[in-house]
């Protein structure tokens, strides 16, 4: 066996080692730096407190006595400067994938060059600008492969064509370039 054969296996297995050791590593330090912010010492005790706690906070915006307050703090959250940005994109984000207003369910491939023959996957995140004088337009989120960003388009609603299947899935292609998940055109 040569050099160049040795060093085509270890690629091979860096392939193999590197996510599966990564993923165990940042689960590994997630469950301990949550059981770190407790006084008892139980292995994996701090994310149960955190989802039951999270759990409990759910249960309470949700009765008719909490949910004043939460609204309450809120718009407090809102009204405070350099905090309002955060708060507000992060809530928007949020909600966009889990609340009850999701944002991410209509995915599509948009037409990227004037002959259509590329074309973008994302999901349309407003179904209509009429009321900013932009009529038949929507607005698109394109996001980027392999990176937690992307680029928002206004897109005329005819051109678009129409993706059916799971947005989990549909996410998973384009954030992995295209490796993971599947995408399907609506019929």
């Amino acid at each position: 066996m040569n050099f160049q054969s040795l060093f085509s296996y270890f690629l091979r297995g860096l392939l193999l080692v590197v996510p599966v050791g990564l993923t165990i590593y940042i689960i590994i330090e997630m469950v301990q730096w949550t059981d770190s912010l407790l006084p008892i010492q139980i292995p994996g005790l701090g994310i149960l407190t955190v989802f039951f706690v999270t759990a409990l906070v759910g249960y309470l915006a949700n009765t008719i006595f909490a949910k004043p307050f939460f609204d309450l703090f809120s718009d407090l959250l809102k009204k405070i400067p350099l905090v309002n940005f955060i708060y507000t994109s992060i809530n928007d984000l949020v909600t966009a994938f889990v609340g009850d207003k999701k944002k991410f369910d209509t995915p599509v491939l948009v037409p990227f060059d004037e002959n259509g023959v590329i074309y973008k996957p994302g999901f349309i995140t407003q179904k209509d600008l009429a009321e900013i004088g932009l009529p038949g337009m929507v607005t698109v989120y394109l996001p980027h492969s392999y990176n937690f960003s992307g680029n928002v388009f206004i897109v005329d609603k005819s051109k678009l064509i129409t993706l059916s299947g799971n947005n989990t899935d549909i996410m998973k292609y384009v954030v992995s370039g295209g490796i993971s998940g599947r995408i399907k055109v609506k019929q």
